[in-house]
């Protein structure tokens, strides 16, 4: 980078529906590369006194600047970084993180992811050059991401032979990877209610997978996952 003149990324953006691992990666990439981690829930910071939101802030990258490289994680980024209206102590705070991110002080050796189900929500400042200027759309699990998840699950599971992940991985399409956890546990709590009637020690059956996704209803919706498509080519300046 050095060689060819160019500057690490500041900012990075994940955006996708709900459920879909966006925090996980976070967590995941800051134990990958060893860094020091900030988390900051976003709604967490609007509860705290006037005032109080904007030292917190403040005082999470002076941390992190002391501590880089760090990553600093802004979950629910929405809630202090969107649109303003100049109703609420949230403008101070949204200012606070702008200045902060592309301010006077340079920020060296700090990256900021930020997570968000509601881009659309957020003011068109936090996205130009120099602040989250790299947006990463974390969509629901394909068909071999559905295996794994389950696969996952079934190390802490007493699945019987007849449970085939294969096909719950078909019968699973468009849900969130949250939504294959709680397959997993109503599944589970159904197992756990037969085994106080009965008495036995039951194992998890591919019925009980198949009773537990009906149960569990998919949020995810083609109107829904569009809008994420529309927000990203606004974002971009498509024209097309």
């Amino acid at each position: 980078m050095k060689r060819v003149g160019a500057s690490p990324k500041k900012g990075l953006l994940l955006y996708g529906p709900p459920g879909c691992s966006k925090t996980l990666s976070a967590q995941a990439m800051a134990t990958e590369v060893g860094f020091n981690f900030f988390a900051v829930k976003g709604a967490e910071l609007l509860n705290m006194y006037v005032g109080e939101s904007e030292r917190a802030v403040r005082d999470v990258f002076a941390r992190a600047r002391a501590a880089s490289p760090s990553i600093i994680f802004f979950d629910e980024i929405e809630s202090i970084g969107s649109k303003r209206s100049g109703r609420n102590n949230g403008v101070n705070v949204l200012t606070t993180l702008l200045n902060e991110m592309d301010g006077i002080e340079t920020l060296k050796g700090v990256t900021v992811l930020a997570a968000t189900n509601q881009p659309q929500a957020l003011d068109l400042a936090l996205l130009r050059p120099g602040r989250f200027d790299k947006l990463l759309y974390v969509a629901p699990p394909d068909l071999e991401g559905r295996k794994e998840i389950l696969k996952v699950r079934q190390r802490t599971m007493d699945m019987a032979d007849d449970v085939d992940i294969s096909r719950l991985a078909e019968l699973t399409d468009g849900y969130s990877g949250a939504e294959l956890v709680g397959i997993c546990q109503t599944a589970c709590d159904d197992v756990m209610e037969k085994c106080e009637k009965t008495g036995e020690e039951l194992q998890v059956h591919m019925e009980d997978f198949l009773n537990a996704i009906k149960l569990v209803k998919k949020q995810i919706t083609p109107k829904l996952i569009e809008g994420y498509e529309k927000w990203a080519a606004g974002a971009r300046g498509d024209t097309d």
